[in-house]
């Protein structure tokens, strides 16, 4: 089943488990040898899928309108951000060009990598969610529609194996629109802890399968610390003792979401390990990563706004869903680098490069991906709790 002009996504992600030592970021990329990467997932890793795929009718979507991609491109290009994404920094970290998004692509310009990541996707299949009355209104190219994908690309390749085996894959972030569409339909939260154990279980199969196909080294991101972010602190605004953390101001709830989500992920990662002991599974930990900046924002480079949009239509976090970024209603700020979120939705272009950065070359994977790349072989190594 082919997506057919999926209208603006509002994707985002959630995310963690385990406490790790605060990050001293590396500068220098990691020295690792792989010819190429393979991506899927949503908004956070798409670079341009959705963006496609709404032709002719694009104009619709947010990110095609200024001011997204200012800050790098200079020009709206389908990533929901001001500029770079996570895969991004990956990509010139690694001394690869940036991922080409498969829609639309031709086969030569796949040699060094090819995303498969769609805006607005679930982990979950679009006709699995309808059947429990959520609807996604973005796309219906979820994770097992990326990977029909995939395989399809594979069989077009003379060989294929070999180049799965000599990629590095991102597996996600992916999931997090399975608990925040519900949550925009005004579904009643509590479905979201039910569903997390579905949502991890189709990540661990798709993984498996990854394996199966030659994957040998896979990095799956746990997800972000929602309640954090402008849009659900507009949404969910009640004046309750314990609703707010005191330290950050993020709502609880939503982050205990994101805890037990990344929980359940690990253990997955964990068991997965166990099977393939030659393969390595890196768990990568966005939720305490980002967490960081939240608890000391001018410390790592950021302003005091930690929780507010830096485009958007005004409001106490300047979100305004009938105002949002790209639309005439809204407006950008003057610096975006002093930003934590780009539009209630999605990062800035400087907190997704901090975010590599605490991936590549701090603590906040597992093992860490340093580790990975100076042995340049499988690593296998059960996560801790």
């Amino acid at each position: 089943m082919t997506p057919k002009n999926p209208p603006p996504t509002v994707t985002l992600a959630l995310s963690l488990l385990f406490t790790l030592p605060v990050l001293s970021i590396c500068q220098s990329p990691p020295s690792c040898r792989f010819e190429s990467i393979i991506s899927l997932g949503d908004s956070l890793a798409d670079t341009g899928n959705l963006f496609r795929l709404s032709e002719p009718n694009v104009s619709r979507l947010p990110c095609s309108r200024p001011p997204y991609g200012e800050t790098f491109f200079h020009h709206p290009n389908g990533r929901y951000s001001n500029g770079r994404l996570i895969i991004d920094f990956i990509a010139e970290s690694l001394g690869l060009p940036l991922v080409q998004p498969y829609v639309g692509g031709r086969e030569n310009s796949f040699e060094k990598g090819v995303n498969f990541a769609v805006a607005g996707a679930t982990a979950l299949d679009h006709e699995y969610l309808e059947k429990m009355g959520i609807y996604n209104p973005y796309t219906n190219a979820s994770l097992g529609i990326q990977m029909d994908w995939f395989k399809h690309f594979l069989a077009s390749l003379p060989d294929g194996k070999i180049f799965v085996q000599s990629s590095l894959i991102l597996l996600g972030e992916i999931g997090g629109n399975d608990y925040n569409i519900p949550l925009e339909l005004g579904i009643n939260p509590e479905i979201l802890r039910s569903l997390a154990p579905m949502v991890v279980e189709y990540i661990g199969r798709t993984l498996q399968e990854l394996i199966e196909l030659g994957a040998k080294t896979i990095l799956v991101p746990g997800n972000f610390p929602v309640g954090c972010f402008p849009a659900f602190l507009t949404m969910f605004m009640p004046d309750q003792e314990n609703y707010y953390d005191p330290e950050t101001g993020c709502i609880n709830w939503l982050n205990e979401i994101s805890r037990y989500h990344n929980e359940l992920l690990q253990k997955e990662l964990n068991r997965i390990q166990e099977l393939y002991p030659h393969v390595s599974i890196i768990y990568a930990d966005y939720y305490n990563a980002l967490m960081q900046i939240y608890l000391s924002p001018e410390e790592f480079g950021f302003g005091k706004r930690m929780l507010s949009a830096c485009c958007g239509g005004g409001g106490p976090y300047n979100y305004d869903k009938s105002a949002f970024c790209g639309f005439p209603s809204s407006a950008s700020c003057e610096d975006p680098s002093l930003y934590i979120s780009w539009d209630g939705l999605h990062l800035t272009e400087a907190a997704y490069k901090f975010l590599a950065q605490s991936l590549l070359g701090g603590r906040y994977s597992a093992p860490r991906f340093t580790t990975i790349c100076s042995s340049q072989s499988p690593v296998a190594q059960v996560y801790e709790y």
